[in-house]
């Protein structure tokens, strides 16, 4: 769990997962929409990767990248029952 805050921390790991909400994106489509080193969106897809919340799959020369949602609802519910819901219980 820590991993996954630790991931989320983050403003431009929170956009990737944004984009990625949208469908797979290859590393060099992510990358293209960030004015940073392709060297550092790539750090930031290893952090979202280890967190468990994107997949990779490598094709041909390209990496592929997709959101894991069972890993984000499931995130999501422990976080809801860390912090109790809308309704307060």
């Amino acid at each position: 769990m820590e991993n996954t805050f630790r991931a989320l921390a983050d403003p431009t790991r929170r956009e990737i997962l944004r984009l990625l909400r949208k469908g797979d994106l290859t590393a060099g489509e992510i990358s293209e929409r960030f004015p940073m080193t392709a060297a550092s969106v790539s750090h930031h897809l290893s952090i979202l990767k280890e967190a468990g919340l994107v997949q990779a799959e490598r094709n041909g020369r390209n990496v592929h990248y997709s959101l894991d949602t069972t890993v984000v609802q499931d995130f999501l519910q422990e976080a809801m029952r860390m912090f109790g819901s809308a309704d307060g219980r």
